[in-house]
Order: structure tokens, then C-alpha cells, then sequence
């Protein structure tokens, strides 16, 4: 069974570093530069424990920002700025829940593997490459819900999960989760789930597939312009 060693090589080789040494460190990661696991650029990501977190940001940028934090010692005033100082004035700041596990709930397996590719497969599932994880309607053949994984890097892997409205309030998510989960564990890696903080739907699927909130954040610049990024 994969163990939270895997999730610290996760973090360690996503961010740039950890465990954190204080309450916030800034580290200046050069993958922060390149395209992430949708080959778009992720500026800034950071994931905070109760013991500390780390904000993982270009290179270049470490300076303004940790002058910045150094003014304010509180992310919650300091990250709405941060986009700005990366360039990404068009950007919001997000702070989420963040979640993983290593014992997923042992629950039914209602989904089947697909390629992302296959014509049927939802538009929403196509970004996240390689194979997903569907539900289908067993009469009608109807895409009900279905799991996408971010693959981070080979040490942990991100689950995004989407039910069809008309399907809601039959458990699939939490059982697709969970089924999902498994299959990276198997892989090596370790699963984690992130959410917004009042996402109340979600994180009842988190925690029903066995993903526990041990008082963990993630934060960092959102994917779209902020007027447009209602939830992470």
C-alpha cells in the first residue's frame, strides 16, 4: 500500500519542496514555467498543512512575492495580489481543500475505462488524456458521470469528478472516486482530491470515498480570468 512517503515525493517534486520548513515557504520552482498536466501554465500552486505549506512559484519571482508576504504574514490578504506580481493580472487566487488517500472506500465499481479519445466520451473528459473512468446508464447507454485524473507526475494524480444532473443523489460520484483511487494506487501513485471550501457536495463525495479532510488547504492562481473562476 502506498504510503504518505508517496504523497511528500508528490509534493516534493510538484511544488519544488517539502515538507515545509516555517509557516509559509516560498520556493521558486522551475516547472512552475512549463505546461502542467493539461499543457497549460500553472504559475503558482501551493499546498499548506498544519504544520506549514509551501507556495511553489517561478523562479524569478520569489523575491517580490516573499517581500510581499513578508509585509502582510497572511496569505489570505497577500494571495489576491500575488497574480499580478506573476504577470497574470487576468487571474484570481483560489484557497481549497485539499484531500488524498491511501484506504479508498470499498464500494461498488459502477464505472468502466476508456480511452479520452472514444467518440462517446464527454467533451469535459477529453483534456484529461490517456484513459478516464465512465458510468453509463446500462439501458440507454447514457453517459452519467465520470472521472478524469490529473497526472501531476508519476508520484501522485489528481481525481476530477463530474455527475449529469438528471443522475445526482445516486451515489455515483463517491463510487467512481473511489474506483478510481484504487486504480492509481495500484499504479504507484498516490490519489488526491482538492475542492472549494464551501463545496459541500463535493466534499460529502470525498469523504463518502474515503478521502479525509485532515486540515489541508491548497492554494494558488486560478485557471481562468477571476471574473470567470466562480469555483476550483
Amino acid at each position: 500500500m502506498i504510503s504518505e512517503q508517496r504523497l511528500a515525493e508528490h509534493l516534493s517534486h510538484w511544488l519544488g519542496a517539502w515538507p515545509p520548513a516555517s509557516e509559509l515557504d516560498i520556493v521558486g520552482e522551475p516547472g512552475r514555467t512549463r505546461p502542467g498536466w493539461d499543457g497549460k501554465l500553472h504559475p503558482a500552486i501551493g499546498v499548506g498543512a498544519p504544520e506549514g505549506a509551501v507556495l511553489s512559484i517561478p523562479p524569478a519571482h520569489v523575491e517580490p512575492v516573499a517581500r510581499l508576504y513578508g509585509e502582510e504574514r497572511d496569505l489570505n490578504v497577500t494571495g489576491p495580489r500575488v497574480p499580478a506580481l506573476l504577470g497574470h493580472p487576468e487571474r484570481g487566487w483560489f484557497t481549497a481543500v485539499y484531500r488524498w488517500t491511501t484506504r479508498p472506500a470499498l464500494l461498488p465499481e459502477p464505472g468502466v475505462w476508456v480511452s479520452a479519445e472514444h467518440p462517446e466520451v464527454p467533451d469535459w473528459l477529453r483534456p484529461f488524456g490517456g484513459e478516464v473512468l465512465v458510468a453509463r446508464d446500462p439501458g440507454t447507454g447514457e453517459q452519467l458521470a465520470g472521472v478524469g485524473i490529473k497526472r501531476h507526475d508519476p508520484y501522485g494524480h489528481e481525481l476530477a469528478v463530474v455527475t449529469a444532473p438528471a443522475a445526482r443523489g445516486r451515489g455515483l460520484a463517491r463510487m467512481l472516486v473511489a474506483q478510481a483511487a484504487r486504480r492509481v494506487l495500484d499504479e504507484g501513485a498516490v490519489p488526491t482530491y482538492m475542492h472549494a471550501l464551501g463545496n459541500r457536495a463535493s466534499a460529502a463525495v470525498a469523504e463518502a470515498a474515503g478521502f479525509p479532510d485532515t486540515g489541508w488547504t491548497s492554494f494558488g492562481l486560478t485557471e481562468q480570468p477571476a471574473k470567470a473562476s466562480a469555483d476550483h
